[in-house]
C-alpha cells in the first residue's frame, strides 16, 4: 500500500447530506479557510451549480463572491466543482455553449478542480464534457463513475467504462462515487482492483455515504487494493448521509500501517470548529449509521436524503418518509431504474412524494419527469413501465414540451436579460428567478466574520430587539459595559 490522499467534503456534500445543504454560509466557511489550507487535502470538494443556487435562494450571498473569497484564503488547495452533466443550475438541459460559458467563469473565480459526472455513466457524455471543460481552462478535471444496483452494473460493466474513459486520456484521475453508500467492504474487494486494473496509472480515489454504516470498513479495503484517495469531512458533518470522518479515518488507515500525510493539531482545530459550530447554529451532528438493508431497493443518496428530510420537516410530514421511500422503489422501477443521483435522484423522489401526498400515484407530473419520460437526459439503460410511459407521453403537458425550444444561446439570453450585469451575475439570471438574484443583490456583500461563540449572545440580541415593551437594553461584564437604547 502507499499513501492515503484525502479530500475534504465538510462544505459541500457534508452540508447538504447532513444539513439539507443550507447549514452554512460564506463567513462560516471563511472563518475556517486557513486552518483547511494548513491541514493538507488533495482537494476541497466545494460546490456545484445547485448549491450555488442554494446560496443565492436561501442566504442571499453571491456564490462568485464566496468562490473568490475562498480561494483567496486558501491559495494552495485546490477547490473542486462537481458537474452533474449537461445542465447548470437549472433543470433544462443546457447547451455546450452554456456550460463551456460557465465553466470558464468558475475557473476565471477559482476553481481548479472539475469532478465530469453523468447521471447515466454515458462514457459518451462524460468525454465529451471533460473537453469542453479543458477548452475552458480546467486545471485537473476527474472522471466521477456513479455506482449503483442493478442486473446490469457488474464489476466488468463499471471496469469496462472506467477503461474508457483512461484510454481516452482526457481525464487526470478517477473517482467512484457512491451516493447511496452501497458498496459494501465485500463489493470493494473485489470492484476496487478491477477499477484500478482498468484504468492502469490514473490514480483512484473512493467517495462513499455513512447512510447505512458500510462506508468506514468500504474505505479501508480500498486502501488495501489500489485506492489512492478517500473522500471525508469533519467530523460533526460527517457520518449520517455524509461522508466518514476524517479524524477517525485517518487513525484507521495509519492502524494499518497506511501513511496520512496531513496536519494532525489543524485536522483537530477543524473538528473542534465545526462542532462548536453545529452546537451555536443548531445543526444536529452526524452519527454512524445503522445498517438497514432497504438501502439496497430503494438507493437514496445521502445528499438526497438530507435534503427529502428537512423538506418533510419544513411541511410537518416527516412521518411520510416510510411511505416515500418505499414509492420511491416502485417510481424507480416505473422510470427504468435510472441511477439515483443528481438529477434524477430529485427526479424520481419528487415523484414519490407526489404520489403518496397526494393520494393518486402520478395525479401530478413535475415537468423534470416528463422531460425525463420523453428522454431529454438520455437514454435509461432498462426499459421503463410502458403503462406509465404512455399516460405521461400521452398528457398534454408532454406535448407541450416537446415543442419547447431548447436553451436559447447565450447571445439570445442576453438579449432578453438586458446589458450593464457582469458575467457572473448574467449567468445567474440566465439559469435562476430574477426576483431570487435580485434580492441577493439588494442584501450586499457577504459578511466575513463568525464565531460560534458569539451565536448565543447575538440571537439574544435580535429576540430583544424584537421586542416592542423595552426600550433598553444593558449588558455588563468586568471591563465592558454596553448599553442600547432608543433604536431598538
Amino acid at each position: 500500500m502507499t499513501g492515503i490522499s484525502l479530500i475534504d467534503t465538510t462544505l459541500r456534500d457534508g452540508n447538504q447530506s447532513n444539513w439539507g445543504a443550507t447549514g452554512l454560509d460564506t463567513a462560516m466557511m471563511l472563518q475556517i479557510a486557513p486552518v483547511m489550507e494548513r491541514i493538507g487535502f488533495e482537494a476541497i470538494d466545494f460546490t456545484t451549480s445547485t448549491h450555488m443556487a442554494v446560496a443565492v435562494r436561501f442566504k442571499r450571498e453571491d456564490p462568485w463572491e464566496r468562490l473568490r473569497l475562498f480561494r483567496e484564503a486558501t491559495p494552495q488547495t485546490p477547490l473542486s466543482f462537481l458537474t452533474t452533466g449537461m445542465r447548470f443550475i437549472s433543470w433544462e438541459l443546457a447547451s455546450e455553449e452554456l456550460m463551456e460559458f460557465a465553466f470558464r467563469l468558475l475557473v476565471r473565480n477559482g476553481i481548479r478542480r472539475f469532478a465530469i459526472m453523468d447521471p447515466m455513466n454515458n462514457v459518451a457524455s462524460m468525454l465529451n464534457m471533460a473537453a469542453i471543460t479543458r477548452k475552458a481552462g480546467g486545471e485537473q478535471i476527474v472522471a466521477a463513475l456513479t455506482f449503483t444496483l442493478s442486473p446490469l452494473h457488474d464489476d466488468a460493466h463499471f471496469a469496462e467504462a472506467a477503461r474508457k474513459l483512461a484510454d481516452a486520456g482526457r481525464f487526470d484521475k478517477l473517482y467512484l462515487k457512491d451516493p447511496g453508500g452501497l458498496v459494501s467492504p465485500e463489493r470493494a474487494r473485489t470492484l476496487i482492483p478491477a477499477l484500478a486494473t482498468a484504468i492502469g496509472a490514473l490514480p483512484l480515489e473512493f467517495h462513499s455515504h455513512c447512510t447505512i454504516g458500510l462506508a468506514p470498513f468500504s474505505y479501508l479495503e480500498a486502501a488495501e487494493r489500489g485506492a489512492t484517495c478517500l473522500h471525508t469531512a469533519a467530523a460533526p458533518a460527517a457520518n449520517g448521509t455524509s461522508q466518514p470522518p476524517m479524524g477517525m479515518t485517518i487513525r484507521n488507515l495509519r492502524d494499518m500501517g497506511v501513511k496520512v500525510d496531513v496536519d494532525d493539531a489543524a485536522v483537530a482545530e477543524m473538528d473542534s470548529y465545526f462542532t462548536a459550530l453545529a452546537a451555536a447554529e443548531g445543526l444536529t451532528p452526524g452519527v454512524p449509521g445503522e445498517f438497514d438493508r432497504s438501502y439496497f431497493r430503494h438507493q437514496m443518496p445521502g445528499g438526497m436524503m438530507g435534503t427529502m428530510k428537512r423538506q418533510l420537516t419544513e411541511t410537518k410530514r416527516l412521518h411520510l418518509l416510510p411511505q416515500v421511500l418505499e414509492e420511491v422503489e416502485r417510481v424507480r422501477a416505473d422510470l427504468g431504474y435510472p441511477i439515483m443521483v443528481t438529477p434524477f435522484s430529485q427526479v424520481v423522489a419528487t415523484q414519490a412524494l407526489l404520489n403518496v401526498v397526494g393520494g393518486e400515484r402520478y395525479g401530478v407530473v413535475p415537468d423534470e419527469v416528463t422531460r425525463y419520460v420523453l428522454g431529454r437526459f438520455g437514454a435509461p439503460a432498462m426499459p421503463l413501465n410502458s403503462k406509465i410511459e404512455d399516460r405521461i407521453r400521452s398528457s398534454k403537458r408532454a406535448k407541450e414540451l416537446e415543442e419547447e425550444p431548447h436553451m436559447a444561446s447565450l447571445d439570445e439570453l442576453r438579449a432578453k436579460i438586458g446589458k450593464g450585469y457582469s458575467d457572473e451575475e448574467f449567468l445567474l439570471r440566465a439559469v435562476m428567478p430574477a426576483d431570487q438574484v435580485d434580492a441577493m443583490k439588494a442584501a450586499g456583500p457577504a459578511r466575513r466574520d463568525y464565531d460560534p461563540a458569539h451565536r448565543p449572545a447575538m440571537k439574544l440580541l435580535r429576540e430583544l430587539a424584537a421586542r416592542k415593551d423595552i426600550g433598553s437594553v444593558k449588558i455588563s461584564r468586568p471591563g465592558l459595559t454596553l448599553e442600547l437604547s432608543g433604536g431598538m
